[in-house]
Formats: structure tokens, C-alpha cells, sequence
């Protein structure tokens, strides 16, 4: 049987790598999570060909501001056993991972951003992860008809 197309938010500061960025390279590894909710999501349900809103974060105004899929679903993040590397954690081994990763590929770039504020004020999305108060992950579950319509308002643009 096959499995269910799964839809996710991915936080980015666009500083540190932006959708501009993700065009660009057309493929990149989402490395570097370093909490273990947003790790249980990628280790445990992120599959190759999922959805995923590209949101900018720590900007003004942060915002979806493109799509893209999950290239490759969960893996052990290469990083996390490479002593010379920034996300580097000696606990971490390759036979026991502790930190997983998964390859996000580009899909669209929306013309403007779709602001956190219009995100609030778009009727169906009222449930939305991201606009939760307390919600700081940088991996969110996003439902079908969320997708659908954070996509429809950023094609609209």
C-alpha cells in the first residue's frame, strides 16, 4: 500500500540559507537540527516526495516565501561525526545516530513572501503549527489543506 504524501514547514533564517539559495543549488541536505522533536519528524516520518513550505525566519517579515519536496527522506546527519564541523556532537555515532537529516530539492519560488501576519489572517489556516503560540521548531507538520493554501495565496502573488 502507499504511504500518504506528508506536508512540512522548514524554518530557515534566510542569513544562514535562503530560498534564493535552495534555487540555486537545486538540492540540499537540511543538517544541523538540533532538537530532538524536529529530529523525531525527520528520522521517523519525513519520506521522499513529502511538500514543504520554505519559511523565512528571523527576518522582517518572516514568511513562506516558496516549495519545495523532500528529496531523501531521514538519514544520519554526516555532520554530527566530523569533529572539524560546526554541528559536530561527540554522544553522536554512526552506529547509534542521534541527529538525522533529510535532501530538500528547490520546486517554486513565490513572487512575494506570504507574511506570518497573513498567514494569521487566511481563513482554514487558524490551526496552523507555525502560528501557535509557543511554536519555535524549525521542522513543523503542515496538514494537506494547509499546504494547499499557503501555495494557492503565494502563486496569487
Amino acid at each position: 500500500m502507499a504511504r500518504e504524501r506528508r506536508y512540512w514547514l522548514l524554518k530557515s533564517e534566510p542569513s544562514s540559507y535562503s530560498i534564493d539559495d535552495l534555487e540555486r543549488d537545486g538540492t540540499t541536505g537540511w543538517e544541523g537540527v538540533r532538537n530532538y522533536q524536529a529530529r523525531n519528524f525527520i528520522r521517523d516520518d519525513m519520506k521522499a516526495g513529502d511538500g514543504v513550505l520554505f519559511y523565512a525566519s528571523n527576518v522582517n517579515p518572516a514568511g513562506v516565501t516558496g516549495v519545495a519536496e523532500i528529496a531523501r527522506g531521514g538519514y544520519p546527519d554526516p555532520f554530527a561525526f566530523r569533529p572539524d564541523h560546526e554541528y559536530f556532537d561527540p554522544k553522536s555515532n554512526e552506529a547509534n545516530p542521534t541527529w538525522y537529516t533529510a535532501d530538500v530539492r528547490f520546486v517554486e519560488r513565490f513572487p512575494g513572501i506570504i507574511s506570518l501576519a497573513t498567514l494569521k489572517a487566511t481563513p482554514g489556516l487558524e490551526q496552523m503549527v507555525v502560528l501557535q503560540r509557543g511554536s519555535r521548531l524549525s521542522v513543523l507538520p503542515v496538514t494537506e489543506r494547509e499546504f494547499e493554501t499557503v501555495v494557492s495565496l503565494g502563486r496569487r502573488r
